[in-house]
């Protein structure tokens, strides 16, 4: 994304996560994203999103580690 903007739209936020609008309407509405309403439209922080994503990382990986943890013991390699 060229334009570095703090607050986006969803065309530009969509973009910058590389998903379409409608997935993204679809995490506004379910409130998995951070979001607001600016009159009738809806707008994202840069910074929350990058923080949204950072938390959304961590907690991939934790419940990932311990997804192997639980299969090694189950094969008992552990």
């Amino acid at each position: 994304m060229a334009d570095s903007r703090e607050v986006m739209n969803i065309r530009q936020a969509s973009q910058y996560l590389g998903v379409s609008a409608d997935t993204l309407y679809k995490y506004v509405n379910e409130q998995k994203i951070p979001a607001f309403k600016l009159g009738n439209r809806w707008r994202f922080k840069k910074s929350k999103i990058d923080q949204w994503m950072e938390e959304k990382s961590v907690e991939t990986e934790a419940r990932d580690k311990k997804k192997i943890k639980a299969a090694a013991k189950a094969a008992g390699t552990l």
